[in-house]
This record gives C-alpha cells, sequence and structure tokens, in this order.
C-alpha cells in the first residue's frame, strides 16, 4: 500500500496541462520573440496563456508577469519594489513581512533588514503588530494568503486596510502560491498590487510561475536583457511550461469547488481519526476542543506528536509508502524547528515531532486509509523504542 501526502510541495501535472505542453515539446517550439510563422505561433499561444492567467488571478493580460516560478516571482516583489524605490529617492526604504512567511520572502526581507511582524497562536497575523511595523518608510508590505506549513490563511482584506491607513506610500505583496488550488485568488488577492502563483502547486509543471503587476506598480525587473515580458522579466519565455500551466489552472477554475468540498472531506476524516486514535496528538493552527478549520487550505493536516521525532517518523512512513514531510529543514546535519512554528510559540520538542500531510486534487479516500493503517504504529514504535 502507497500513499502520497504531500502535494503542498508539489502535486502531478493534470492530464489537461500535460495534452497542452506536449505540443510546445517537439513540433511547436518557436521563439515567441522571432517573426517568422513558428515564431509568431509560438507567441499566439504565449498570449492565449496570458489571457487564461489573467482571468484567473483576476488581472489585466498585460499585468501577468510570467517567471521560473514562486521563488522568483516572490523575490522581484521584495527586492524589485525596494529597487524601485531606492532608485526614486522617496523615503521609503523599508520591507516588512509576516514571520511565517515562505523562505522566498522572508530572505529577500531579512536580507534588507526589514521588519517581520508576529502571529498568534493560531498563525495569523497579528494586525496590532502590523499596525506598529507600518509608516512612512515602509516601501513593501508581504503578507501570504495562505501558508505552506500550517495551511492557515491570512485575512488579506484587513490587512490591505492597514497598510492603506498607516503606509499609504507602500506596495502590498502576498504570496498565493498555496492558495491557488484551494481558494478564489483573484478575488481575496484582489487588494494586492503584487500577487506570486506557482504552477506546480496546482497541477502544472515545475519551474514556471507568474506574478501580477497591477498597472502603476512600482517594481524593477531582476532579470534584464531580451526585454520580454514588457521588459518587467527578460529571457526566452517557457512557452510549453505556460501554456501547461494556463491550463492547469483553467482546470482548477472549472472544478474547485468540488474538489474543495471533497477534500475537506477526506482532510477532517484523516485529522479526526488521528486525533481520536493517537495520544500525544495536536493539530496546529486550530484552538478550542472542537477546532474551527474555516480558515485553513482544505488540503492541510498539519500535526504536532509528542515524544517522536520528525525525522524518524518519516523514514517510517516512507519505508510503508507513505509520503509525507515535516515543518523543519535539515541544517547542519541537526533538525531545526520550524521558522513558522516557531513563531507560533510552539515549543522546540513539540515542533521537532511535526507532521505535514498535504492532501490535493488526485487524493483519494485510499490515500487516507493508507495513512491511517500506517501512522499510528509507526508512532507507538517510536515511543517504544524511546523507553
Amino acid at each position: 500500500m502507497s500513499a502520497y501526502l504531500d502535494h503542498a510541495a508539489t502535486t502531478p501535472m493534470r492530464p489537461e496541462a500535460v495534452e497542452a505542453m506536449l505540443p510546445f515539446l517537439t513540433g511547436r517550439f518557436g521563439n515567441p520573440s522571432g517573426g517568422h510563422a513558428r515564431a509568431r505561433e509560438a507567441r499566439r499561444a504565449l498570449d492565449d496563456a496570458r489571457d487564461q492567467m489573467a482571468e484567473a488571478l483576476g488581472c489585466a493580460p498585460g499585468e501577468v508577469v510570467f517567471t521560473s516560478g514562486g521563488t522568483e516571482a516572490d523575490n522581484q516583489a521584495v527586492h524589485g519594489v525596494l529597487a524601485r524605490q531606492a532608485a526614486a529617492s522617496a523615503g521609503r526604504t523599508v520591507a516588512v513581512a509576516t514571520a511565517v512567511e515562505h523562505h522566498a520572502v522572508l530572505h529577500p526581507v531579512e536580507r534588507a533588514g526589514g521588519r517581520l511582524v508576529a502571529v498568534d497562536r493560531r498563525g495569523v497575523v497579528d494586525l496590532d503588530a502590523l499596525a506598529a511595523a507600518l509608516g512612512p518608510d515602509v516601501a513593501v508590505v508581504s503578507v501570504m494568503l495562505a501558508n505552506n506549513e500550517s495551511g492557515v490563511v491570512q485575512p488579506l482584506a484587513e490587512v490591505a486596510e492597514l497598510v492603506r491607513e498607516r503606509a499609504p506610500g507602500a506596495v502590498l505583496h502576498t504570496d498565493a502560491v498555496q492558495a491557488f488550488l484551494w481558494l478564489d485568488v483573484a478575488a481575496l488577492a484582489a487588494p494586492a498590487a503584487l500577487v506570486s502563483v506557482s504552477a506546480h502547486k496546482f497541477g502544472g509543471p515545475q519551474g514556471v510561475g507568474a506574478l501580477v503587476v497591477r498597472d502603476g506598480t512600482p517594481v524593477e525587473a531582476l532579470l534584464i536583457g531580451g526585454g520580454q515580458e514588457r521588459e518587467r522579466r527578460s529571457g526566452t519565455q517557457n512557452v510549453a511550461g505556460i501554456v501547461a500551466m494556463a491550463a492547469a489552472a483553467r482546470a482548477v477554475l472549472d472544478d474547485r469547488k468540488a474538489l474543495v468540498e471533497r477534500v475537506t472531506a477526506m482532510r477532517d476524516r484523516l485529522v479526526d481519526t488521528l486525533l481520536h486514535d493517537v495520544p500525544g496528538v495536536a493539530e496546529s493552527g486550530v484552538t478550542g476542543v472542537a477546532p474551527d478549520r474555516g480558515h485553513k487550505l482544505a488540503g492541510s493536516c498539519h500535526l504536532l506528536i509528542d515524544d517522536v521525532e520528525s525525522e524518524a517518523l518519516l523514514f517510517l512512513l516512507d519505508d510503508a509508502g507513505i509520503c509525507a514531510s515535516a515543518a523543519s529543514s535539515c541544517a547542519s546535519g541537526a533538525m531545526d524547528p520550524s521558522h513558522v512554528l516557531a513563531a507560533m510559540g510552539v515549543s522546540r520538542e513539540l515542533a521537532g515531532g511535526s507532521l505535514r500531510l498535504t492532501l490535493g486534487w488526485p487524493s483519494t479516500e485510499a490515500d487516507v486509509d493508507a495513512v491511517l493503517a500506517v501512522l499510528p504504529g509507526a508512532v507507538d514504535r517510536l515511543r517504544r523504542l524511546d523507553r
């Protein structure tokens, strides 16, 4: 028995995306910047994909900048705004982000000497702390729409209102990489001037993404040279990947409602059963005896397991055919607690037993059954070994 429950890391390509991509890997290989018939064919495909992504993201086609993925899009949002403001000598030199952002945002903000804003025990941004961090010196504010570890959704509309009040000259960016499969990003990210997405999180290929840059947003290009993407991102476009991303995005729009309902039910069964059957297990990002998961992504099951080390547990799960991950990273040969869990106030000991089980568009009840058949025994085995 095997099961893949690491869809937050990457998810399989949708059949629609594969079908759309294949012709551009073979006969339709033209460079869209060229002038001959083969190049014009590629350009038309690129333009059509741009229209589809614009519809999916709630923006104008000219506001879509194709990138190599979410990391590049996030980097450009932070570095690009800071660079433009520095060039303009506008006095806005500070980047602000929550302490639970993906490292693609966190590291650029930290490198620029920016300000990190606290979250509460659920992982939701502390709006009072955000207000205190804002001021006329702030150039860019980055608050992710949904967290890649905990699955917690942020109140972006309230964030945007605070930014308008406290730092009216600042640009608001949201990392919607984890959100797009599950949430109406076109509506929820509407207050943001910059929006990042990555294809491989919703059924497109790895290595392609997009940054929405709404008209009038001051942002510099990271890559310069050929002037592609209206000089906002130079380099020959990955036509095959972009076409496949647009096809995947179209498929998401077509079945998102049914997918969310189906996967939410599976996720709830998975979490509730494990909470009941395995002693010493808690769910991150929720509070109360009967936790409300309405502020979490449908596919997110993030657990904290007492008296177990994530690394050992993942080894046993992998050996049993279960693909999962932990909210930890390996640094210098030691497992360090996740910065997300640390920001949420989770102790180092408990964070060391974190487990991220994430469902996706192809997940089935059999995947849930496989985890439920293996995980309780694996936890019990590790605890007995430690006695």
